[in-house]
């Protein structure tokens, strides 16, 4: 780990000139802000969840591949967690795909690199759409659970 707790992967994607952390009080600014393509890298503890690392080691790859500008937005444990409701991925770490602000899908969890590639050409494509939520169950003290 870093002085700053940041394991030193995720400290070198940090340096890049393409990617940078969001803080959770910027994050609406930055998503307004990003014009273009803006791949969300949801890390989490590398020890709970070792695939943290590797997708630091990937993430530079995708940003090459996609054939147009693109920056990375790592979002560091703390603030991916409160974050993560929002975009209802099910798997740690994840990737998500946004254009202008917009959400285009995610990528959750650990893949083959076919399966990156295949994703990132998709979700490139796609259409901007409200991102799927974590599913709540709403009933009221007066409901017997169903719908009528």
């Amino acid at each position: 780990m870093t002085a700053a707790g940041i394991p030193p992967l995720i400290a070198r994607l940090l340096e890049r000139p393409d990617a940078f952390e969001i803080p959770l009080d910027a994050f609406d600014d930055v998503l307004k802000k990003t014009p273009g393509l803006l791949l969300l890298f949801f890390t989490e503890d590398p020890v709970r969840y070792r695939e943290t690392l590797d997708l630091a080691v990937i993430a530079p790859e995708l940003l090459t591949s996609v054939g147009e500008p693109m920056c990375l937005g790592v979002l560091l444990p703390e603030t991916a967690r409160v974050l993560q409701p929002r975009y209802g991925f099910r798997r740690w770490p994840a990737f998500v795909l946004l254009r202008d602000g917009q959400y285009l899908g995610a990528i959750d969890g650990m893949r083959t690199w076919d399966e990156y590639q295949q994703k990132m050409t998709h979700l490139q494509q796609a259409a901007p759409s409200r991102p799927p939520a974590v599913g709540v169950t709403v009933s009221s003290a007066e409901s017997d659970g169903h719908c009528h």
